[in-house]
């Protein structure tokens, strides 16, 4: 018997696919939207591969009103949804600040108005980010739910800190009614196990795990690690790099509890979503060349705009109320991302 209908928008994109693979594992019925921005239908075959059936998907624009409504009338009967659909490239949004703002803002805006005019829907999980917190200071490190918000330093982070806003004030509207936690994850990588879902960015891959398998099997001459003049032990940023199954339960996790307390508790929660270790660029280079084998060229560049020096998680506020946490030893991680690249250039 299912547990509910969730609806994933951004469903086969790369975090949403990993989810949906989770959710179906525990026994939701998932609809799927996407319009395949920055993903490919192939995503969808490999979900039913891995599941053993092909979900309910809609190819739907979540930043068009009128398409947004068509979902709901096709679906009235969701009971919850995850909301991925947004463009998510921080140097990509320096460079199309209002692509961002326009996307990612309507896109929730519009799923918003749906889910207060439906009687059944109850809950949102937010897609989130640790780019809300900008650059915290050294005495706010690891990050933990109550550091200070700092003005974000890219358009990509001010537009989560704009929905996280939106969201406080439509639930506090709401009275109880719908329930609402935010998900601030950090830098997700690797693939399913099976290889069959991963990550797969068009063109100039704009995250740093795409960039080296993309270096490592040849696609590209040689990495580019933008700044070793930062204040770290080797130079280079930190990150806090979970691996995307460990992050898409503990989304089931989040829609188990706004399910749970509908109408219970806070309004809208926050909960940091990392493994609570910080690794540079460099040391993700050479743990992934360690973990493979396989040589990776690279070179030093300048800065690039809207990075933040360093951030990683304090994760025990998840860890202790959704009982999730971030335990994939990382040589799993790199292999699951090299045997994902292996596979996809084998399709190519």
């Amino acid at each position: 018997m299912s547990k509910g209908k969730i609806l994933v928008t951004g469903g086969a994109g790369y975090i949403g696919a990993h989810t949906v693979v989770e959710l179906d594992a525990a026994g939701y019925d998932v609809v799927i939207a996407d319009n395949f921005s920055n993903s490919t239908p192939d995503v969808l075959d490999g979900i039913e591969r891995i599941t053993g059936k092909r979900h309910s998907f809609m190819e739907v624009d979540c930043s068009v009103r009128e398409e947004m409504r068509r979902l709901f009338e096709t679906h009235p009967d969701i009971d919850a949804a995850i909301h991925f659909a947004a463009f998510k490239a921080v140097g990509e949004s320096v460079e199309k600040p209002l692509d961002y703002y326009r996307n990612n803002i309507d896109s929730l805006l519009f799923l918003l108005e749906e889910l207060t005019r439906n009687s059944r829907a109850g809950g949102v999980v937010f897609s989130s980010s640790c780019t809300v917190y900008g650059q915290p200071s050294k005495s706010h490190l690891p990050v933990s739910e109550s550091a200070p918000l700092q003005p974000a330093m890219s358009p990509y982070g001010r537009t989560k800190q704009i929905c996280e806003d939106i969201l406080s004030d439509t639930v506090n509207a709401a009275n109880g009614r719908l329930k609402s936690i935010a998900l601030r994850y950090f830098n997700p990588i690797g693939a399913h196990p099976s290889a069959l879902i991963g990550e797969l960015p068009r063109g100039v891959p704009q995250n740093l795990l795409p960039f080296v398998t993309q270096t490592a099997i040849g696609i590209r001459r040689e990495l580019s690690i933008f700044g070793n003049d930062y204040n770290t032990p080797d130079g280079t940023c930190i990150r806090d790099y979970i691996y995307v199954c460990d992050l898409a339960k503990a989304h089931v996790r989040a829609v188990e509890r706004v399910l749970k307390l509908n109408g219970v508790g806070e309004s809208l929660e926050y909960f940091n979503l990392g493994t609570g270790r910080g690794l540079s660029v460099l040391e993700v280079v050479n743990g992934f060349m360690e973990a493979t084998g396989i040589n990776v060229p690279y070179k030093i560049a300048e800065r690039r705009a809207g990075d933040i020096e360093q951030v990683w998680a304090d994760p025990s506020k998840a860890n202790e109320v959704l009982g999730w946490v971030a335990d994939t030893p990382l040589e799993i991680v790199f292999k699951s991302a090299w045997e994902w690249e292996r596979k996809i250039r084998q399709k190519i």
